[in-house]
């Protein structure tokens, strides 16, 4: 078959593949009110609006911000979302818990990482602490430690509210998350030590990655196990992303670890087959759930087409599996693989505009809402990164571009801008939301919240401009063929500067979520019986 076929046959089944999936539509994708979009809330208690992150005067501005009338939720549902909330928060607490020091791992390796970059002969004395391995560190540790431990704590807290059962199986993903965080932790000493695979996002040695199996196997089950128990008719979006993510995942790493399965230029194409689902399917897939789950609930709103949430799941689901490829071109790899690639690439366009859409459709005549809810503040910030960093991304994919940025510190921001603006301030807001309910305690200081968002988002945003504009110009003095490599080197370095400030911003408003949890675990409990905090209004 020739490469032609290949690329119109790919592009043709996509596309019909997905008109088939509207069509079967009952509604049409911008029916306002669809039953399925209100399975997130109780019977009565759409319209009211609800944020355990604010002040109690906060909480009435939010509620003035939503034009809906208010009704009375049904308190038998609350009392089991209770008790939903009672069975999932020690499992939850313990994986948010370990999310927190993988933080600061990750944050204190990566911010030396980056001053090396411009200061190359600072902490040198220790091999660990050279920038080929420290950078690894912060890389290994952000996904696999600080990640995956923050967005499996938020689904374990989200899905028994969303099938309104209690979770079943809590005591497999303990066991599950003790052995992760005891393979992660051998992990970052071999790469210490000099002992790594040597391949980009698979660093850590193939004989430690049997702990992830085992570990994120466990922690599975109770997906499964609350599944079969499940008390509601219809599985909302969430469940969907959440569920696909913890089955796509397992698969990736496996494939990807399999000693002596890839070897040479199918070892380069398998790495970033690897590298980039794991980003799209895996860490995007828990964002996006989370924002479909808590954004609706934030203002008391329903999601205002829930048939485009599906067709951005669906979307998500045909087109990101190839993608990973356009970082191959010019390699020693089929050209019609990389054209492949570029296409899907161009075709995420697709579930993007329907996420993006949907979000502002959702929060129309709501904005205000941002000024008073701080989980807001920093959902909707990670969704709109996650629209800039895919259109990005899909531009970056094609040749024109790539030949620029490609090898350039242009990448490392756009990655930046998708695993930290997207999905670490996606995960960020949930927290915000999801501890108070699992430890019955009152975030102490609005103002620790407000330092933390605007450390995190003008800290990201000049990380991303800088590496953006210096590794484009880094790019161009690569062209020229007139020019010493030196000089493509050099012109880099006020750009790396300005990362590192970006770094440190990033770092510091870490720090102040840190200290500010230490501090909400400090005081007093609320005196609620519950877990969840029921505010009057």
């Amino acid at each position: 078959m020739s490469t032609l076929a290949i690329l119109l046959s790919a592009f043709v089944l996509s596309v019909v593949g997905l008109f088939v999936f509207i069509w079967t539509q009952r509604r049409g994708l911008f029916d306002p009110s669809p039953a399925a979009a209100e399975v997130i809330f109780a019977r009565g208690e759409v319209g009211a609006v609800e944020d355990p992150a604010v002040t109690p005067a906060a909480l009435r501005g939010l509620q003035a911000s939503s034009p809906a009338a208010v009704g009375a939720a049904d308190p038998a549902e609350l009392a089991d979302r209770a008790r939903a909330d009672a069975s999932s928060a020690p499992l939850v607490f313990f994986l948010l818990c370990c999310s927190f020091v993988w933080l600061l791992v990750a944050s204190a390796a990566g911010l030396t990482a980056s001053i090396k970059l411009h200061e190359p002969d600072w902490l040198t004395q220790q091999a660990w602490l050279t920038f080929g391995r420290i950078r690894t560190l912060h890389l290994n540790a952000v996904a696999y430690g600080w990640a995956p431990m923050a967005g499996l704590g938020i689904a374990m807290f989200v899905l028994p509210r969303l099938l309104k059962t209690t979770l079943v199986g809590a005591r497999y993903a303990f066991m599950g998350a003790a052995l992760w965080n005891a393979g992660l932790a051998a992990g970052l000493g071999a790469i210490a030590v000099g002992l790594a695979d040597g391949l980009e996002w698979l660093e850590i040695p193939w004989q430690v990655d049997v702990l992830f199996v085992l570990g994120g196997a466990l922690m599975g089950f109770p997906l499964v196990l609350t599944l079969l128990q499940r008390r509601v008719h219809h599985l909302y979006v969430s469940v969907w992303y959440m569920g696909c993510a913890l089955f796509w995942f397992p698969v990736l790493f496996l494939v990807a670890n399999i000693p002596g399965l890839h070897r040479g230029v199918q070892e380069a194409a398998m790495n970033w087959w690897f590298a980039h689902n794991v980003l799209g399917l895996f860490y995007t897939p828990l964002a996006l759930a989370t924002i479909y789950y808590f954004l609706p609930k934030i203002i008391g709103r329903p999601v205002q087409s829930y048939n485009l949430s599906l067709l951005g799941f669906w979307g998500l689901a045909f087109f990101y599996g190839q993608v990973g490829g356009h970082h191959l071109v010019g390699g020693p790899v089929p050209a019609w693989m990389v054209t492949l690639s570029i296409v899907q690439s161009m075709m995420m366009l697709i579930p993007v505009l329907a996420f993006t859409v949907n979000m502002h459709g959702t929060l129309k005549g709501r904005m205000a809402a941002l000024r008073w809810s701080p989980t807001l503040r920093f959902i909707g910030f990670g969704g709109l990164m996650y629209t800039a960093s895919s259109v990005q991304g899909a531009f970056e994919a094609l040749r024109s571009v790539n030949v620029v940025v490609h090898f350039t510190h242009h990448t490392v921001g756009h990655a930046h801008l998708g695993m930290y603006g997207f999905v670490t301030m996606v995960f960020f807001g949930a927290m915000y939301f999801v501890l108070p309910r699992v430890t019955g305690r009152e975030w102490p200081s609005p103002w620790l919240i407000g330092a933390h968002f605007w450390l995190a988002a003008i800290g990201v945003s000049i990380y991303f401009v800088s590496l953006s504009h210096g590794g484009w110009l880094q790019g161009m003095a690569m062209l020229d063929a007139a020019r010493p490599f030196m000089e493509s080197v050099t012109l880099t370095i006020p750009y790396l500067k300005a990362r590192s400030v970006g770094g440190a911003l990033m770092v510091l408003g870490h720090i102040a979520f840190v200290v500010h949890f230490g501090w909400l675990l400090l005081v007093k409990p609320s005196g609620r019986q519950q877990p969840t905090l029921l505010k009057a209004i």
